[in-house]
């Protein structure tokens, strides 16, 4: 969760407080309509009960963001962290339920509004059918790979936390993500296009 300096929010309830008192004067800039970055906001929104306004950009809403003409984004942490660390723009707080090693000092959301969490992810899956031994021997080497200290180290650097589970697992969590996720389109009224 990011946002411009000019914003006078130094903290998560400090900006939650101003956004109240200012309904629909903080501008949101997403990569689109439904994209993470706009639900991710949705969600905050909903959670913080907040009107702000969504302004998606169809290209990079990073110059806009750093000149002010909007003033709150939820981007992930490997497109801003240099922006962070020079201070042009302020984190207020992650996105995922528990604080991140890239930005240890900065909180998550959750640790104020419990239960919010929104993470990216990436996963690798295989077509329908293909044998469960090929699966297995998949899973384990990749598994492996995210194991070793240099790749953890390399993603931790971009603000990356990997996430290794079995293959049902992973079932299980897309089918959980999917369902939060459709909840906050319908609440939000997201439509396609």
């Amino acid at each position: 969760m990011l946002l411009n300096p000019s914003v006078p929010a130094n903290t998560l309830p400090e900006f939650i407080a101003y956004a109240k008192a200012h309904p629909g004067k903080i501008n949101m800039a997403s990569t689109g309509s439904g994209s993470p970055t706009h639900v991710f906001g949705e969600l905050f929104r909903m959670r913080a009960d907040i009107d702000v306004l969504h302004v998606p950009y169809r290209s990079s809403f990073m110059t806009d963001l750093l000149g002010g003409q909007v003033q709150l984004v939820f981007g992930p942490i490997a497109q801003s962290i240099n922006y962070v660390r020079s201070g042009k723009l302020r984190a207020l707080a992650v996105t995922t339920a528990n604080r991140q090693p890239a930005l240890p000092d900065v909180p998550a959301i959750a640790e104020f509004l419990p239960g919010y969490e929104a993470s990216g992810w990436y996963g690798i899956g295989a077509p329908n059918g293909t044998p469960a031994e090929i699966v297995e021997v998949l899973n384990r080497e990749i598994t492996g790979a995210l194991a070793d200290a240099k790749v953890k180290a390399q993603l931790a650097n971009l603000g990356l936390t990997p996430m290794p589970s079995s293959p049902s697992e992973f079932g299980t969590f897309i089918a959980a993500e999917t369902e939060k996720w459709a909840k906050v389109i319908h609440s939000a009224n997201i439509k396609a296009g």
